[in-house]
């Protein structure tokens, strides 16, 4: 409580690569996630990423991660490493031929879809992050 306060009071935010290893890790590494978190509620530290590997506590996971705008989206599938530059590559030149416009409109219609959310805890506070439709835990689907 009182480290969630001094965070507030000092503007410190949590960089969205830890928002992501803690979601993972407070969901006991499952097989797939797929959530939004607020611009505004993290540090944007994978600015430039929108396909990587990920790798928490000895499991290997395949993000795509793309801004729209209040959002952060990121999909998370539990996948072993592979090689995604040219993938990553892909995905970027598509966003800015494109000029972030579907980007954009997914942001918006987030507002709309989002029917819940959940507090990822991290070493500065407590993160909401939103989901368009509630995931059972451990589903492989």
């Amino acid at each position: 409580m009182v480290v969630r306060l001094l965070s507030k009071i000092r503007g410190a935010k949590p960089r969205a690569s830890e928002v992501l290893t803690a979601h993972l890790k407070q969901r006991d590494i499952p097989p797939w996630t797929s959530y939004f978190v607020k611009y505004s509620s993290v540090k944007n530290d994978q600015f430039g990423l929108s396909h990587f590997n990920w790798e928490v506590d000895g499991a290997n996971y395949h993000i795509l991660r793309t801004g729209c705008y209040p959002y952060i989206k990121y999909h998370c599938t539990k996948r072993p490493w592979q090689h995604l530059a040219f993938e990553n590559t892909f995905f970027n030149v598509l966003k800015l031929f494109n000029l972030g416009l579907p980007c954009l409109a997914y942001g918006i219609g987030a507002w709309f879809l989002i029917t819940c959310s959940d507090d990822v805890q991290t070493e500065k506070g407590s993160v909401k992050v939103y989901f368009l439709y509630k995931e059972d835990k451990g589903s492989i689907y």
